[in-house]
C-alpha cells in the first residue's frame, strides 16, 4: 500500500467532508484558540500550498468549517495530497485573478474570515514569468478583497512577506512603516499587493477589517517546493545526490510554519474580536536571531545524519537580496505573538516526519502528531 492509499484509508482519522466537529477533531477541547474557531466558517486561498495545507488542517482540527481555493496541486508529492485534505474541508478549484470565481465562492460562503495565501511565492521563477507572478499576486489580492468587501466578511488576512521592502541590504530588521519595493518581480509584487491591501483597508473602512502579515521564510514537514533550500535539501538527502547551495552567507528570517500560521490565527482571532489590529504586521525572529543560509544547511546536515551531503557553488543567476530581517517587536507586543520553536527544533520536526512518512507512516497522523506536539507548548494552540 502506498503512502497516499494510507493516508485515504486510515479509519482512524478520515472524516467526511466539511464535518469536522467532532471529539476527536478538536485539538484541545476548551482551549482559547479551539473555542475561537469552533463552527468557524473560513475560506482559505492557496490551500493546497505548503502554509495553505498546514492551515487548512489545523482549522479542521480546531472545529473550523473550512473552504479551500486554489488553481491546483503545486508540487508532486504534495503535502494536500498525502494528508488527504479534500475529504477534510470542502476542496475548490480556481484561479486567484478570475473575479467570477472568487466572488461567487465567498458569496456562497459568507465566511467569517478569508486567508487569503494564494501566490506565486518564489523569486526566480518570477523572472521567467514576470507577467504571471504579477498578475496573481496583485490582481489575485484585488479579486480577494474586493470580493470580500462586497460580502461583508467581517475579517480578511493577507499572507505577505519580508520581500516586500526596499532592500537595503542593512543589518537590522525592516519596521512595517519602512518603504515597499523590491528588486525582482516577485518581491515588487509582493510590495505592490501591499499597497492594494492598505488602499483597500483606507477607502472601505465598513465592516471588513483587513490585517496583512509579513512574515519571513518558514521551515516545516511537507515541504516539496522547487528551488527552496529545505525542500532542495530533502530531495538531496533522500535521493542521495548532493544538494548545492548557492549564497551561504546570505541571512533571512528563518521560522517554523506554525510560528508563522499561529501568527495568521492570532490576528483573526483579535479581528474577530472586534480589536484594531487591522494593519500591517511583522512576524518572525529578531534582526539578531536570523540566521545565513549555510547555518541553516549545516543545521539540517546536523539533523538528517549520514547520506546527506551538500557544497557550495555560486552561480551568476539573477538577482537575490543578501542580508533581510524583519523587526517584530510590533506583533509581540500588541497582538500577543511570539515564535514558539527554534529553527533547530523545526529542523528536527521536520527530519523526524520525513522519515517516518518515507518509512510508511500514515501522513495525515504523522502531520496531526506535530499539531498536538506544538499545542502543549502553548495555551493558544
Amino acid at each position: 500500500m502506498t503512502i497516499r492509499d494510507n493516508a485515504a484509508n486510515d479509519a482512524n482519522v478520515v472524516a467526511s467532508r466539511r464535518m469536522p466537529n467532532t471529539v476527536d477533531a478538536m485539538m484541545s477541547i476548551g482551549s482559547e484558540r479551539s473555542a475561537a474557531w469552533a463552527g468557524r466558517r473560513v475560506v482559505v486561498t492557496g490551500h493546497t500550498g505548503f502554509k495553505g495545507a498546514w492551515l487548512s488542517l489545523w482549522l479542521w482540527r480546531m472545529g473550523a468549517e473550512v473552504w479551500g481555493f486554489s488553481d491546483g496541486v503545486p508540487s508532486t508529492p504534495a503535502h494536500t495530497e498525502l494528508i488527504g485534505l479534500d475529504q477534510l474541508i470542502d476542496d475548490r478549484r480556481g484561479n486567484i485573478s478570475d473575479p467570477d470565481a472568487v466572488s461567487d465562492l465567498i458569496a456562497e460562503v459568507r465566511p467569517d474570515v478569508v486567508f487569503h495565501l494564494a501566490a506565486q511565492s518564489l523569486v526566480r521563477p518570477s523572472y521567467v514569468d514576470p507577467a504571471e507572478t504579477f498578475q496573481t499576486n496583485v490582481m489575485g489580492a484585488v479579486r480577494v478583497l474586493d470580493a470580500s468587501i462586497r460580502s461583508e466578511v467581517p475579517a480578511v488576512i493577507v499572507a505577505a512577506t519580508d520581500k516586500c521592502y526596499e532592500n537595503r541590504e542593512w543589518g537590522w530588521g525592516y519596521r512595517e512603516d519602512d518603504p515597499l519595493g523590491g528588486h525582482d518581480p516577485y518581491s515588487a509584487s509582493k510590495g505592490a499587493a501591499e499597497i492594494v491591501v492598505n488602499s483597500f483597508r483606507r477607502s472601505f473602512p465598513g465592516a471588513t477589517k483587513i490585517a496583512s502579515i509579513r512574515a519571513g521564510n518558514v521551515v516545516g514537514p511537507g515541504d516539496w517546493s522547487v528551488d527552496r533550500l529545505i525542500p532542495d535539501a530533502v530531495r538531496a538527502a533522500t535521493s542521495g545526490t548532493e544538494l548545492t547551495v548557492r549564497n551561504p552567507g546570505s541571512t533571512r528570517p528563518w521560522q517554523d510554519v506554525l510560528d508563522c500560521l499561529a501568527g495568521y490565527l492570532r490576528a483573526g482571532e483579535l479581528l474577530l474580536n472586534g480589536e484594531a489590529v487591522d494593519r500591517a504586521w511583522n512576524i518572525g525572529p529578531a534582526a539578531w536571531e536570523v540566521e545565513s543560509v549555510g547555518d541553516v544547511v549545516a543545521r539540517f546536515a546536523a539533523g538528517w545524519g549520514a547520506g546527506f551531503q551538500w557544497r557550495v557553488q555560486p552561480d551568476d543567476g539573477p538577482h537575490e537580496a543578501g542580508l533581510l530581517a524583519l523587526d517584530p517587536t510590533d506583533a509581540r507586543r500588541h497582538l500577543g505573538w511570539a515564535p514558539i520553536r527554534t529553527v533547530e527544533e523545526s529542523i528536527d520536526t521536520l527530519v523526524a516526519w520525513h522519515r517516518a512518512v518515507a518509512g510508511g507512516s500514515d501522513p495525515r497522523r504523522c502531520s496531526l502528531d506535530v499539531l498536538d506536539a506544538y499545542a502543549e507548548r502553548t495555551p493558544l494552540a
